[in-house]
């Protein structure tokens, strides 16, 4: 019985022979450049207008990878970046030996050609070669067909191919682009200042997340990869800069979902002398934006079956107000922490580990509510304990000036009006350090620096962070965010069946 990796061998074998077969006919299988006059879907565009059979004298040079062939190599696709393109090898425009030349070409193999346009009385768009010449030499065999590379697991790991095989999936990481693009444009005219702040940290803040630690040899310290660039863009609007932002990697020892990658990008921006209430508006402009400059201007798309409407303004509601619509508890009544688990229980939220009411209504939104935001919509004012970082609610004791956006059920994106005052900063973080301490491995650790800059003076400053990933996946109806991110984290397999490769899920 011949298994999928001997033939897989075989075929390898096959195209080295060809490979050797170039080279000892004084062929270069690999040069260094092709000049190219057009792209295949300029090309498409250009002559949309012309007649079956008809020929013209325009002259071309295009250039891709080869992904089909007819009637031993006549007629050959060639696929770029932006499309297909026909070309027409017959031996009325070629020399003998170019007709043979082409039996050492192969599927997956780039090639470079030049000649005139034609559209056959297939009404397929050509050019008829006059010459043509090897670009690049594959070694090893594509999928059978389009529909020959299904398996998600393996598309995930060999993301090149799956690229290869479905251009749907590099038109989804191109919009991923766009959107990143259109962000920075939309920020950066309104005077907003993109920077870097540091990857690896001496403590990782600014979330509640467990970070990855790993070690500087030149300073000999432990060091963590940020887990958030909150504290270090705070510490920029200390010294001076009104309106700054980051979109960068940020990393999370977590599990692995549709929804979660260890490293994922996130949008963090910090806006000197605004509010809550300023940054809602911010988001909305920017989010809609975003919406209609990937779908042709048009306000609403559809994600997973959902028809979503991104239209201005927003539903906004307080979290207790969104608690009592879906589950009929009014949180607010919850004087004890023995109510608030009664409470929970009652509506068989788990609440294990949690320590403050806060925590606990939190977890009864993330249980009972969450799911039910398909439509764009804020929830805001958040439980005091969950947001160490956030002022103190003007009016709602209890409660902190944050808003979270949700839409399909998922959180894109988190905004406070973010805590100025040193001394409460202080004793929050210290609360932060006494719950890490204890063995909560996601607590905010004690940053004396962060709060060194903060005594130095801190103007009233409005926060946001938006996770692009998940934002991409809602643009692009990307039921995975591992859909949207080129190269996910994967357990790797190692050879020869020593390691099945499941996925940790969580």
């Amino acid at each position: 019985m011949v298994t999928a990796e001997h033939e897989g061998s075989r075929l390898r074998d096959e195209r080295i022979k060809k490979l050797n077969t170039l080279k000892e006919n004084g062929i270069n299988p690999y040069p260094y450049a092709f000049e190219r006059t057009h792209r295949a879907g300029e090309l498409q565009a250009k002559y949309a207008d012309l007649a079956p059979e008809v020929e013209t004298e325009d002259f071309v040079r295009v250039c891709g990878r080869i992904m089909n062939e007819r009637n031993t190599w006549m007629f050959v696709d060639v696929v770029d970046e932006s499309g297909k393109i026909q070309v027409f090898c017959h031996k009325q425009n070629l020399s003998e030996d170019k007709i043979k030349g082409l039996r050492l070409f192969d599927k997956g193999d780039f090639i470079g050609v030049e000649g005139t346009i034609r559209r056959t009385k297939a009404g397929e768009l050509s050019v008829k070669v006059t010459n043509y010449e090897m670009l690049g030499k594959s070694l090893l065999p594509l999928p059978i067909s389009w529909d020959g590379f299904t398996d998600v697991e393996a598309r995930y790991r060999h993301r090149y191919v799956d690229m290869i095989m479905h251009p749907e999936v590099r038109e989804t990481f191109k919009k991923r682009s766009l959107a990143v693009r259109f962000i920075r444009r939309f920020l950066d005219d309104r005077d907003c200042l993109e920077v870097e702040t540091p990857v690896l940290q001496v403590e990782a803040g600014g979330a509640d997340a467990r970070p990855f630690v790993t070690h500087h040899n030149a300073l000999d310290m432990q060091l963590y990869l940020r887990i958030a660039t909150e504290l270090h863009l705070k510490r920029l609007i200390v010294g001076g800069f009104e309106r700054v932002y980051e979109i960068g990697r940020i990393f999370r020892n977590e599990g692995l979902s549709t929804r979660h990658n260890p490293e994922f990008t996130t949008l963090e921006l910090y806006w000197a002398y605004g509010d809550y209430n300023d940054l809602m508006n911010l988001t909305e402009e920017m989010v809609l934006g975003l919406v209609q400059e990937l779908h042709a201007g048009k306000t609403s798309l559809t994600y997973q079956e959902h028809e979503m409407n991104f239209a201005r303004p927003w539903k906004k509601i307080r979290m207790a107000d969104a608690i009592k619509e879906v589950t009929g508890l009014d949180v607010n009544s919850l004087n004890t922490f023995d109510e608030a688990q009664t409470a929970a229980k009652a509506l068989g939220v788990e609440i294990k580990d949690l320590d403050s009411i806060g925590h606990i209504v939190n977890a009864i939104f993330e249980d009972k509510v969450e799911s039910t935001l398909i439509q764009p919509t804020f929830i805001t004012d958040y439980p005091f304990e969950t947001s160490p970082l956030t002022k103190p609610h003007r009016t709602n004791t209890g409660e902190v000036e944050r808003f979270e956006l949700f839409a399909y059920g998922r959180e894109l994106a988190n905004g406070y009006s973010e805590l100025t005052d040193p001394e409460d900063q202080r004793k929050r973080l210290e609360d932060q350090a006494r719950k890490k301490a204890a063995g909560n491995a996601e607590a905010m650790p004690m940053d004396l620096d962060f709060i060194e800059a903060m005594e130095y003076g801190m103007p009233p400053c409005m926060g946001i962070g938006i996770g692009i990933d998940r934002l991409v996946m809602l643009l692009t109806n990307s039921a995975s965010i591992r859909d949207v991110i080129p190269f996910p984290t994967m357990k790797p397999i190692a050879k020869h069946g020593q390691n099945d490769g499941k996925e940790e899920k969580s």
